[in-house]
Order: structure tokens, then sequence, then C-alpha cells
């Protein structure tokens, strides 16, 4: 339950009826409707939630704002509602003052929805697909993936808990010019194993990898008749397979280790073996969006955006004045471009799969690949531009000692995220890469993020989650045990750092909404930080040990509440929520 929510309604309610009260007495004209909003205002000295309904009917009544104020004030009841008070303030806000109910409220839901707690339904059952990391396979996953990996699985979770029905996909890019480009590297070292290095050149656009000599080697160990008894086409086949079965089962234990587990492992290569990526350009060429040029297929990708952009509300003249151009569908050698078998797949992940939106999480130097592929879908007829959203990433800078870190220690090479995990916790790598929206550069600070402190934000979170639980068991072996919210005397939390950590319990469920709503999963980490830091500061100012028995069980209540959501917090983030530290 979001009580959030249900206090704004509340309040809508209560001034709906005292307008229908005061329009019957003659106070105010008939006929009218109360609009404005209700907010909770920064300064919460005159009340909790601030209604500007009086200043929004002046016009239409005809009458000053605090004239209307006064009026539907006159015609309040708070009896059996979340609030206590009410005042005017300013122009003509009516300002409402939360009382015990509603706090009591806000405890007994964390208390009934348990680890739901914090849930909603704005999804309503929708069908989703969140799609992240799909690094190539042809090497070791990078600083970005780990970023990109975090991002989505965090997003997923989230998702998950704002009411949708979300499935996570990594697409394994196993065809196409990666793929061959992979296959004559690994021939190329082979080669030089079996002639050495000066007797066989190594391809410039080669992958150069010290992972690519490994494949090779392991090959050789394999295969010791290579290169004998087939051609080099035939030899880059089996080695690209080779390369491929131990580099994607590598990621799907790195991945793992990392706290992520996949709905599905969806290959390329499956798009272009069934013929789906040669069915999809025909439709795209039905629908007259293609032309041959130079024996390639090409897509109309400046019309399609044109279309797009006008759509979105440009003019035709600001269309026309971008720099757009078209894409090549198919080579003239016959072979279909990644571009391709990228529509396919989203063809496939819209129609196909009946996903309403699908949800990819992409490095921002991707950002001029976003129009095209949604543009090109809706060429295809299935609303590409509104069902596509790319959340774009931005970079990572990895430091130590407050220099850049580029490169391993260990291996020399650039850090990948199997090097990352063997140097601090997954805790701390889900943590950080999370405690940015993506489309702000990280900084992760290796040494803050190994620090046992209050400077380590995963670190303060996961403290405040032991420190309850110890405090839990501390006072059951004084025989003070949780009782439940129905024998709870919620009037004796009085003090503002009581009433301030109920608020920020109660504001979990609207976190997961917002995050859900704009894709930034990093609203999490910001909503638990505050929420240690409010239970720490209360911790610090309310006795509870030695209080009063009805005290201590409303502020042991009140922490055993905290825990809770701290612990619902953090399995969204895929953090663990340690009892002792």
């Amino acid at each position: 339950m979001n009580l959030i929510d249900e206090a704004k309604k509340q309040i809508e309610s209560l001034l709906n009826t005292a307008y229908d009260s005061a329009a019957a007495r003659g106070t105010l004209p008939a006929g009218c409707a109360l609009r404005g909003t209700v907010e909770i205002p920064k300064d919460v000295v005159f009340g909790d939630y601030a209604s500007s309904a009086a200043m929004a009917a002046a016009r239409d009544m005809r009458m000053a704002p605090r004239k209307i104020a006064q009026a539907l004030v006159d015609g309040l009841d708070l009896n059996g509602t979340f609030f206590e008070s009410v005042s005017i303030a300013g122009a003509g806000f009516i300002n409402f003052r939360l009382g015990p109910r509603w706090y009591g409220d806000v405890i007994a839901a964390v208390e009934r929805e348990g680890r739901s707690y914090g849930a909603c339904d704005i999804g309503c059952g929708e069908k989703v697909m969140v799609e992240f990391v799909s690094a190539n396979p042809t090497g070791p996953m990078h600083m970005g993936n780990a970023r990109g990996g975090v991002l989505g699985d965090t997003l997923a979770n989230v998702l998950k808990l704002a009411g949708y029905d979300t499935w996570k996909e990594f697409y394994v890019n196993d065809a196409g010019n990666q793929v061959h480009k992979f296959a004559v590297s690994i021939y190329a070292r082979a080669m030089q194993e079996k002639v050495g290095e000066e007797n066989f050149a190594f391809p410039e656009d080669g992958y150069h990898g010290e992972d690519i000599r490994d494949l090779a080697r392991a090959f050789l160990q394999e295969h010791p008749e290579f290169p004998e008894g087939r051609d080099e086409a035939a030899w880059e086949d089996r080695m690209a397979r080779f390369g491929l079965d131990r580099n994607i089962p590598k990621m799907k234990s790195d991945l793992l280790k990392y706290g992520i587990e996949y709905d599905q492992w969806f290959l390329e290569s499956s798009l272009h073996e069934s013929g789906y990526v040669a069915e999809t350009v025909e439709l795209l060429a039905k629908n007259g969006w293609t032309y041959e040029k130079d024996g390639a297929l090409w897509l109309k990708t400046a019309d399609l955006l044109r279309k797009k952009y006008i759509a979105e509300g440009k003019t035709p003249e600001e269309a026309e004045k971008l720099d757009l151009k078209d894409d090549v569908l198919r080579r003239a050698n016959g072979f279909y471009t990644y571009f391709a078998a990228d529509i396919a797949y989203h063809r496939n992940k819209i129609e196909e799969r009946g996903f309403s939106k699908v949800i990819n999480v992409w490095g921002a130097d991707h950002h001029g690949h976003v129009a095209r592929l949604q543009a090109a879908v809706d060429g295809l007829g299935l609303e590409g531009s509104k069902r596509i959203v790319i959340v774009l990433m931005q970079l990572v800078n990895l430091l130590q000692d407050g220099q850049p870190v580029r490169m391993s220690k260990r291996t020399g090479k650039a850090i990948a995220l199997n090097d990352l995990l063997d140097e601090i916790s997954v805790d701390a790598a889900r943590y950080y890469f999370n405690n940015r929206a993506a489309t702000s550069p990280l900084d992760f600070d290796l040494d803050l993020a190994v620090r046992q402190d209050s400077e380590n934000p995963v670190y303060y979170v996961q403290y405040a989650h032991a420190r309850i639980c110890t405090l839990l068991g501390l006072l059951a072996g004084d025989g003070h045990t949780v009782k439940p919210a129905s024998q709870i005397r919620f009037e004796l939390l009085a003090d503002e750092t009581e009433k301030a950590l109920v608020k920020q319990i109660s504001s979990f469920p609207e976190e997961i909404k917002l995050a859900a709503r704009d894709y930034d999963p990093s609203r999490i980490n910001r909503y638990l930080m505050e929420l240690a830091a409010r239970f720490h500061r209360f911790y610090n100012a309310c006795r509870i040990r030695d209080a009063e028995e009805d005290l201590l069980d409303a502020r042991l209540k009140l922490a055993a509440s905290v825990r809770a959501v701290l612990e619902n917090g953090l399995a969204v983030l895929g953090v663990t929520a340690p009892e002792k530290m």
C-alpha cells in the first residue's frame, strides 16, 4: 500500500465533501469543480501535505483564494482520518498535518505486506523485456558490461515490483562479421603457434587480446593435426564454434557470480538459420521501405526517420535539414548486416513473443543507433518508436589512490568483470554500479568500495540493517519481542526523528513507482541511504532499551519496520542484508 497516495486521495475527498457542504450552505458558489494539486511541501513547518485547491478555484468562483480556503476548512471533518489538524497559509494553501493513525497504518502495512512491501501495480501485468549486457562473445566482459549488468538487472527487479510481467534476456551475437573476425583471429594465432609469429601475419583488425592466444592453444591441444586435412574456411568455422562454446559458458558463470541470471540467452544465429532475418527484410521491402543500389539492398532509413520526427512534433522543414542517411540491409555478397538482424530481433520480441515494451540497456556510444532502430521497426508497422525504450549508459571511470585505473595489475590487460570481482565484493560492485543514474558518468573508487565505515555507502546501509538486528537480539534477550502493530500505541511516536523515519518508510512504494516510471533504479540507492541516515538519527536521539514499556514497544516496532524495508530495498539491488558486521 502506498500511504502517500492514500493520504493525497483522502485530502481530495475531504475537500470535495467540504466544498459540497459549503455550496449547500451558500458559502461557496455551486457548480464549480475543485482542482489544484496535493503536494508534500519541502518545509513541513506548516503541515505534511499542502493543497492548492483554493487558489485553483479562485477564477471560477470569483473569490479570493484565502476566503475559499477558509470556507473549505470550516466544512472539514477530520474525525477518523489520517489528519489531526488543518491550517491556511500564504495565498491560500490548505495545509494538513498527519495524525497517529497514518503513522500506525504505515507500520501496519510493512507488517502485513512483508517482503512485498514497496510493490505497486502501475504495470498492470504488462509484459516487458529488459535486454542488457549482450556483450559480444568474442572476449571477456569489461567494466561497461559490469555497469550495464547491474543497471539492467536492477531495473528488471524494479519493474517486477511495480507490477510488470518482466523478462530478462541476453542477446548473443554469435553470427556476423564479429564472429568471422573472431575465427580469423584464432586461426592466425594457431598458425603462429605452429610456424612462428614471424612467419604468419596477424590481421590488423583482428582481436589482439591474450584470450585469443589461449583459445588457439586450447584448440591445438584438441586438434594437433591442424592445419592438415581441411581448408582455411573449414578450420575457421570449427574455431569459431570452439571459441563460442568456451566463451559463452564463461560469460554465464561470470554473470551468475555477479548475481545475474537471465530468463533466456537468445542466439542471433537462430534468426539467420530460421530465415527470420530474410523474412523481416522482405516485409520491409513489401511495405515499400527498401531499394537496391550497387548490388546491395538498402533501407530507406532517412525517410523513416523523417516520418518519425514529424510524428514527434518536428516540422517537415526541420526534419529535412537533418543529416539523415540510409542503411544497408543486405550486402552485395548476399550477407545480411547486423542492423538487419537487430531489426528482426526486435520484431521477434514484439510480434512473435508479444512484449508490449522492450527495454534495452546500451552504452552511450550507441546513441546514433536508437532512432534508426525505432524507425525501422516503425516501418514494420510495430510502433517501434513507442515500444522500444533505450536506456543509454555513460562510461565508468575506475579510480584507485585517486588515479584512473585502466589495466589489471594481475593480468596487465583491460579490467574485466572477473578481475573486478577478485578485488571487491559482489555487494559493493552491484551497489556502486547502480549508485548514479545511467545518464551520468560514474566514478568507481576501488579504495572507497572496500572501506568499512560510513564513507562507504553500501557499508553504511548494510550497517544500519545489522545494527537493528543486533538491537532486536539484545532486546529479545531482555524479554522484549516485537509486538503486532495492533498492540502498539503509535501516538507515543511524537519525536520529530521518529516521524521523519516513518515518513521515509512510507515513501518506499512511491520510490519504486518513480524508479519504474523513469527507468532509473538508482533512486533506490538514494532512498536506502536516506532511510539509513534517518534511522541512525532516530537511534541516537531516542532511547529504546531503557524507555518505558509502551514507548519501548513502539520504538522497537519502528526499528523492526526499518529493518524489513532495508532488506526489501537491498533485495531490489541484488545486495545482501547482513545481520552482523
